[in-house]
């Protein structure tokens, strides 16, 4: 019970600066989503480079199978990808130097992939500004079900 209680104390702090947030630019929200696109075309393309580029220091993901990984397994997997589709993209700022980018993907992986990453995913990223850039620090995969 004390943990609903915590909990429902954060989420009301957190909505409450929500609404006393400034709103992200235009451009800052156009560079967050093509930065959000860039991510699986980096990893389809194995463009490391560009992933170093993009990805926090100290990046966490939950993977679609509930379990946590590094920015070094998502680098390492790059090429694994062999197609994707983003949609339904949205992005909703948390304050001036962090925002939450959240779409559905639907993801096509090579011949012979054991079935095990679900093919329609819901994606949350948590994009922070550090210096004059922004990086990608977190990233959630929700298996999508078929009747959702």
């Amino acid at each position: 019970m004390k943990i609903l209680v915590f909990g429902a104390i954060v989420l009301s702090a957190a909505f409450s600066a929500a609404q006393d947030t400034p709103p992200i630019s235009a451009d800052t929200a156009h560079l967050l989503i093509a930065q959000t696109k860039a991510i699986p075309a980096a990893q389809k393309s194995k463009s490391y480079d560009l992933l170093q580029q993009l990805l926090a220091d100290g990046f966490a993901m939950v993977g679609s199978e509930g379990k946590p990984h590094g920015r070094g397994e998502l680098i390492g997997e790059a090429g694994e990808l062999e197609d994707y589709t983003l949609y339904d993209i949205e992005l909703i700022p948390l304050n001036g130097e962090t925002a939450l980018v959240s779409y559905n993907s639907i993801v096509k992986e090579p011949e012979g992939d054991t079935g095990l990453a679900p093919r329609y995913q819901r994606i949350t990223d948590v994009w922070v500004k550090q210096g004059p850039d922004w990086k990608l620090k977190f990233q959630q995969s929700t298996p999508l079900r078929p009747i959702d």
